[in-house]
């Protein structure tokens, strides 16, 4: 018998968006789904997103001033068990300010978390193991 060898897992790649959930009052959620049904826009979501942007692109320059203030990194931070065990074998750690997205691959350990990342100031979202975000707990802004 003739066996097809199994093919690998295919990798989880890290969502390029978070959830979320809002209320809304039924005359605002009823103007959305008229300009929805009269095709300004595809659906809720594309009319709540594109309103999003519009109001983060007023306040475009107080973003870019508070980015350069804060010292945030702006967009996708990853951190692999390779970088974090170099830090750690350099004696070295991390303070991690980021507007945007972190992720912390799953083969961290706690323990290497803790040992390598002094503090953790996200604004967006933080990836990682639910071991992993608890031994941060302590040291999240």
């Amino acid at each position: 018998m003739n066996r097809k060898p199994l093919s690998p897992a295919p990798k989880t790649k890290p969502a390029d968006s978070e959830k979320i959930t809002i209320n809304l009052g039924f005359v605002d959620l009823g103007q959305i789904d008229l300009l929805v049904a009269e095709g300004f826009y595809g659906n809720r979501s594309d009319f709540i997103r594109t309103a999003i942007r519009n109001q983060a692109a007023s306040h475009a320059d107080v973003v870019k001033q508070a980015v350069a203030r804060k010292m945030l990194v702006l967009g996708l931070q990853h951190f692999s068990a390779a970088d974090l065990r170099a830090l750690q074998a350099a004696h070295q750690t991390l303070q991690v300010r980021v507007l945007g997205l972190v992720t912390i691959a799953d083969d961290v350990s706690p323990e290497l978390a803790r040992a390598t990342i002094d503090s953790l100031d996200v604004l967006g979202a933080l990836h990682a193991s639910p071991a992993v975000k608890a031994a941060l707990a302590d040291r999240q802004r």
